[in-house]
């Protein structure tokens, strides 16, 4: 067990991670900003785009990078500099790092060193589109980015077409057009809001349902990241789910085990019976002597 006590006022190294404003950059928070400018160095996903949000608040911290490509190399090094007492800041490109950006790893790594990490409030898309949306916030899944393979996006919208809980994703504005047409196929026609370049000059929401945004998406050019925020699955059609066999016969029932899942007759009148609450022989009568 490890309990950290963030401002106790020991000279422990420690990592802050720092949200940065997504768009607007007056939605830099105070506190931010002194941290950036106190830290010994700060790790940034890109050293160019990091580099011009401190020339605008005029912050001489000098700058590492440490992205998806070399986050493996640089980790040690920058384990090396918490050993030393260094405060380190940890940036993404825009929004909360470790959500769909990099610093997951440095964080479990300085946590499993006991350093502290200190995590700061501030920017992050996918809550302003989920309360920009309209639909349910009570709650929410953030899932990020889709897989890009068709296969694997199926496979994970089939993991999450019974959460009851709001969905809220990532896209490129190259796939939005794919992923919506793929949310209409597996998870139907549901209510849905695209957010895009939030806080920025051209912010955009559009509100409709699945059927609808498609029809939109066909009829404007998309830039900048999207969030798509998407209604969950009712409550009727995850009890659906639950009773998938109801439109089925018994016997009906007893032969999807036997064809899909391979068991023999026995095996498959006992499961049925357990799916229906019924007794073995009501099943076992249903499959092999009733019409």
């Amino acid at each position: 067990m490890q309990v950290q006590r963030s401002f106790d006022g020991q000279a422990e190294g420690t990592v802050y991670v720092v949200p940065t404003p997504i768009g607007n950059l007056d939605d830099i928070t105070v506190r931010a900003l002194k941290t950036l400018e106190n830290a010994d160095v700060i790790a940034a996903e890109d050293t160019r785009n990091t580099k011009k949000l401190l020339n605008h608040f005029n912050v001489p911290t000098p700058l590492l990078s440490y992205h998806e490509h070399n986050k493996k190399n640089r980790e040690q090094q920058l384990l090396d500099r918490l050993e030393k007492g260094e405060a380190v800041a940890l940036v993404s490109d825009a929004g909360m790092p470790s959500i769909s950006d990099p610093g997951e790893e440095l964080v479990q790594a300085a946590i499993e060193a006991s350093y502290s990490v200190v995590v700061l409030p501030g920017a992050n898309a996918a809550l302003c589109a989920l309360v920009g949306s309209g639909l349910p916030a009570g709650e929410f899944l953030f899932y990020g980015f889709l897989p890009r393979k068709k296969k694997d996006k199926i496979a994970e919208l089939e993991r999450l077409k019974y959460k009851q809980a709001t969905l809220l994703l990532y896209e490129s504005p190259y796939r939005v057009k794919d992923t919506l047409k793929s949310l209409h196929v597996n998870l139907g026609n549901r209510r849905i809001t695209l957010a895009r370049e939030l806080t920025k000059k051209f912010e955009e929401y559009a509100r409709g349902t699945v059927e609808e945004l498609i029809a939109w998406v066909d009829s404007v050019e998309l830039k900048g990241e999207c969030c798509l925020v998407v209604e969950g699955g009712s409550r009727e059609t995850v009890q659906k789910e639950d009773l998938w066999w109801s439109d089925l016969s018994i016997k009906e029932h007893v032969s999807h085990y036997i064809q899909t899942d391979n068991l023999a007759s026995k095996e498959a009148i006992k499961r049925t019976a357990t799916d229906r609450n019924l007794a073995k022989r009501v099943v076992y009568q249903a499959f092999h002597i009733d019409n």
